[in-house]
């Protein structure tokens, strides 16, 4: 992702358009982000996988205790 500095903005706001439908463009003040730029369909895209994320508190029993093992078996190697 390419950072720009929030002043740039305005004087570059077409460029940045242009830029954000291939990827998204963070714009920085005083060194942190302070926005992201980016298409229509990288938003609703990413609108819609985090609403099929599931919380781990929201899963059953079952699929935590494999989590659980299987970071177990994993630290093991």
């Amino acid at each position: 992702m390419e950072t720009y500095h929030g002043s740039d903005l305005q004087r570059k706001f077409s460029e940045f358009q242009r830029q954000a439908q291939h990827e998204p463009v963070e714009i920085t003040c005083h060194g942190r982000c302070e926005f992201v730029l980016m298409s229509a369909e990288h938003y609703d895209w990413q609108k819609a996988a985090s609403q099929r994320a599931h919380k781990t508190a929201d899963a059953s029993p079952v699929v935590i205790d494999a989590i659980e093992k299987a970071e177990m078996d994993a630290a093991s190697c």
